[in-house]
Order: structure tokens, then sequence, then C-alpha cells
């Protein structure tokens, strides 16, 4: 399944660092030559300051050949360096970590360095050296160590363009170390700089000119798209918030846009939260209408963006609620589970997925017949009649199914009444909707008659916001 297998898609919008998971899950599996990806793991590690990790690699590709000289050479240099780096930082904290310069800090950081400059001769080229030396230290993998530095110089400085580089790399430390809580705050941070349009993306700075800030904003998006991968599909509630932040018009545009493969995780998330989408809306956790219509919302995109991206996950869902070719549904079904299973991010939720998946075929199957063979059903889902008779009696058990599902055990089958929806409930939901929709359409025409007022208004033009 190598085809399927979206790592060389993914790295080219990750930071080195972040690259090397992806790398060494291919390394543990098959679908790559195993000298191959050594070879790329090598070529990321030369480029960093982790010179250990480096020459193991080398000495794995070519073990009959010396170790070259330069490393030596390059570890030397960067001790001096670290060395010089850390008196600098080290300098800042010991001033920073008085407790009595912690009690008369503020928020606001300009009056702060005033304060710092005048009780402690402590300038912003000074501080500067935290974010110096939180760089190093990610540069040879002490991750900690950076998150812990780039987050003072962040307290601290006042230099836009330092201050959104700080964001990533603390993003990307806290990704690393496993802290998933405070990699989520640092995601929700860092999307709303972005979303402000202020400061600009330091990442995206360098690939568009001054007067294309939403094409700078476009590239920040897509970046911070992959780097949330490994946030979504490790913290226990990334699932769900996975589907309200992709399936939000900006980053559903994003998608689109410019990485439709992301579409797989958006397919997949859309998948394995059926369970929190049909709780009941009672419940202590309240689901939002978003994460609820995920699945529909989801087959909108893939039929779409069907021209430009496809892969068993997304041909699942347009097989079973586009076409509704139940076998067909079933076949894909069979080449998802194993790309699910190679996948980096979602290698962990093969089994879970696959339920999921199940119960959205039975869910398909039984809404459109009354009587269904469960020999039948059980051969759709890919298991054999014992486990699929298990499996439809514990789903008629834990679903709003048990209400209009009966079994017969003699014929081996599943009897389903619904009772017909009168026909005002069915006027009242196709014209649930009518009254919202005239409402943003009202708003929408408001706002264009005010946008047009404004730009008669030479004097009313917002500035040119200047890239670095």
């Amino acid at each position: 399944m190598a085809e399927h297998d979206l790592s060389k898609t993914i790295i080219p919008y990750l930071d080195r660092h972040l690259s090397f998971p992806l790398l060494a899950h291919l390394s543990d599996g098959t679908l790559f030559p195993e000298q191959e990806v050594t070879a790329a793991q090598y070529e990321l590690a030369k480029k960093t300051n982790m010179f250990d990790y480096a020459v193991s690699l080398f000495e794995q590709i070519h073990p009959d050949e010396e170790v070259p000289a330069e490393f030596d050479e390059k570890r030397k240099n960067a001790v001096s360096t670290h060395e010089r780096l850390q008196q600098e930082a080290q300098a800042v904290l010991d001033v920073i970590e008085n407790p009595d310069v912690a009690q008369a800090l503020r928020q606001d950081k300009n009056q702060n360095l005033q304060y710092l400059k005048d009780n402690y001769n402590l300038t912003l080229d000074q501080i500067t050296a935290l974010y110096n030396f939180g760089q190093f230290q990610y540069s040879y993998g002490n991750y900690s160590g950076a998150a812990d530095y780039l987050y003072h110089f962040r307290v601290l400085s006042t230099d836009n363009d330092l201050n959104t580089s700080a964001h990533w790399g603390k993003l990307a430390s806290d990704i690393l170390t496993g802290r998933w809580d405070i990699a989520l705050e640092e995601l929700n941070t860092l999307r709303d700089a972005i979303d402000s349009r202020s400061p600009p993306s330091v990442l995206a700075s360098g690939t568009a000119s001054a007067s294309e800030p939403a094409l700078v904003q476009l590239h920040s998006r897509t970046w911070l798209a992959h780097w949330s991968l490994f946030v979504y599909f490790n913290h226990p509630q990334g699932r769900t918030l996975l589907l309200e932040t992709f399936l939000s018009p900006t980053y559903l545009n994003t998608i689109q846009t410019s990485c439709p493969w992301i579409l797989r995780y958006l397919a997949t998330a859309a998948i394995l939260s059926r369970k929190a989408a049909a709780q009941p809306a009672s419940t202590s956790t309240p689901v939002s209408s978003r994460v609820r219509n995920a699945i529909r919302e989801v087959v909108k995109v893939i039929q779409t963006e069907e021209y430009q991206y496809q892969d068993p996950v997304t041909a699942f869902l347009k097989e079973l609620y586009i076409e509704f070719d139940f076998e067909a549904a079933q076949r894909e079904l069979t080449l998802a589970e194993k790309v699910v299973g190679d996948d980096f991010f979602l290698g962990d939720f093969r089994e879970e997925f696959l339920d999921n998946a199940r119960y959205l075929i039975s869910e398909a199957y039984c809404r459109i017949h009354q009587k269904i063979d469960i020999a039948d059903l059980s051969q759709r889902l890919n298991l054999s009649r014992d486990e699929g008779e298990k499996w439809i009696v514990n789903l008629i058990r834990e679903t709003r199914m048990g209400a209009d599902a009966k079994i017969d055990l003699e014929k081996n089958v599943i009897e389903i009444n619904r009772p017909p929806l009168p026909v005002y409930q069915t006027i009242i939901e196709k014209t649930r909707g009518l009254a919202l929709r005239t409402q943003a359409l009202g708003a929408a025409a408001a706002r264009s008659g005010q946008q047009s007022g404004v730009a008669a208004k030479p004097e009313a033009a917002s500035p040119t916001v200047a890239v670095q």
C-alpha cells in the first residue's frame, strides 16, 4: 500500500525534527526499503546538531567507510557555541527569575522592558539571547529545554517576527516531548495569531511579497494543518477538536486550496467521532452541530474534491453515502483498514476505525431496508456469521435502532418498523433552516453595502502591512 502513504507529501510541510518520527515509523514497517528510509533520515540529521545520531546513520549506510572528519569539527564548534549562548541566556534568567523582578513585571511588555532596562540594564537585544539558546537547544534535540527558553523569551519580547517563530518552536518542542495538553494550548494560541493576521507568520513571510498578506496567511494555515495532526491524533479530545477546526470555513478552504490530502484525516476523524455525534444533546459534554453533522459535511467535500484527491478512506464514504454501493463500500473498507493501519497518525485507531465504519454501513443499510438478513449484513461487514450476529445484537442494544428493530432468530432476520413522520413534522424539518439562511443572507448583503461605502472614501483605505 505504498502508493497510499502520505509521508512524502506531508514531510515538506513539517520541521526537520518533526519529520524524524514519521521516518522512524516507516523504518519499522515494510512499505519502503529500509536502506532508503535510513538514507532519508541521514539527509535530515546531518544538517542538525544531533551529530551522534547522524554518525550512527552514516555507519549504517556506509559500514565500510570512515566517518567524515567534518562531524568532529562541527561538534567542537557546537560545544563552544553552546557555552557562549548558555552564558548569555543565563545572565537574562538570573534577572527574570529574581522574585522581586517577577513581582514587578506586568502584562504590558513595553513597560516590562523599560523596567528591566532602568533597573537591570537589560535590553531587548540581550533578551533575544533566550531565543537564540532555545533555538540552539532545539537543534540538538533538547526539546524540553528549548520549550522553556522560548516561553520565557515570548513573555518578554516585543519583536513580532521572533515571537511568531518562538510560537512555532514551542509548539514543535511540546509535540516532540509528548506534552499534549500544553501542545493543544500552544496550537490554539498560534492559530489565533495566524487568523488575526498580526503578526504574519515567519514561516511563510519569505514565500510571499508584502502585498499578499492573504497568501502568507494561507501558507501559515497549511503548515499549521499539518503540524496539528500530531496533537489531534494524540490528545484525548483531538478528533472532535480536529472536526471543529478543519470544518470551519477558513480551514476547509485551506484544505481544498493547498492540501486536499488532509481529507484522509478529516474523514477518519468524522468516522471515529460517530459515537460522540450519536450522544443525545442533553449529555454533560454537549457536542456541537458541526461535529454532529460531520459525516454529512465531509461527504460533500469529498464529492467536490474527488477530482484532485481520493484514497480508500475517502472512497469508502463516497461509495456508502453518494453511490449507495454497499459491495464497493465493503471493498474500500478492506483497503482503508490497511491504509489506516500503516498511517503514522492513524495506526493506533485501526480497530476503532473499523468498528465505527461497520456501524456506518449498518446504519445506512438499515435505513433503506425493512427486513434484513443477518448473514447478508454480516458478509457486508466482513464478519463471520456468528461474529456478525453478536456485533449486530450489540449495535441494536447500544443505539437508538433498538426502539424500531426486532430480531427474529428463527428466520435469522432483523425487522425494522418505522412509524411514518406526520406531514406537519416533515414540513417543519424542511423549513427549519430558512429563517437562519434568510438572516445570514441579509447580514451578508448589509456588510457588502457597508464595504462598498467605505471603499468609496480614499481616506478610509487600510494601510499595507509590510512583511519582512
